[in-house]
């Protein structure tokens, strides 16, 4: 198990966090095509958020460099973007769990359901209600060891990032 442990390689964190981000992405689907939940427009930005974090990894993996030398300028773009779409998604989660904290008589109202704004509204509009969340996101209707689904995705989220910016530390050029 040791020799397992010591061979392993930052490529290989990278491929990890693209299969944890698409199991992310399959249980969202479990629960909205099984389970019939339906997602909120800061769910929506959360799955958008985890789709970016995974193809960043995806990219990382693909141009790593070799074991001891400094990342190329793609390697490095595609784990800067990965950071970014992790911030987005401790934002998004964090905006959604305060609005579920709210008292009930400051949530914002319900909208309609995000499939109907998807055909109805223009993309200005859409990005808006994804940004600022309305009364479906307070609801809460699933929960882990009582935690929510945003407050699980907020600690995925800040583990990517975390990891993002290891791996930025580990590969950033350094002079010798």
């Amino acid at each position: 198990m040791k020799n397992l442990i010591q061979s392993l390689q930052l490529h290989h964190g990278y491929l990890a966090g693209f299969l944890t981000c698409a199991g992310l992405m399959g249980a969202a689907y479990y629960f909205e095509y099984v389970l019939y939940l339906d997602p909120c427009p800061l769910c929506m930005l959360q799955r958008l958020a985890t789709v970016l974090i995974g193809v960043g990894f995806l990219a990382a993996f693909f141009t790593r460099s070799k074991p001891g030398q400094s990342g190329s300028w793609l390697l490095i773009a595609a784990l800067l973007f990965t950071a970014a779409a992790a911030a987005l998604g401790i934002w998004a989660a964090d905006h959604q769990l305060w609005l579920q904290a709210l008292p009930a008589e400051e949530v914002p109202a319900c909208g309609p359901s995000f499939d109907y704004m998807m055909e109805t509204m223009p993309l200005s509009e859409l990005l808006k209600v994804m940004l600022h969340g309305d009364g479906n996101c307070a609801e809460v209707s699933w929960t882990l060891l009582g935690k929510s689904m945003p407050w699980w995705t907020r600690v995925a989220y800040a583990g990517y990032f975390i990891a993002a910016l290891f791996a930025l530390w580990k590969v950033w050029p350094r002079r010798r």
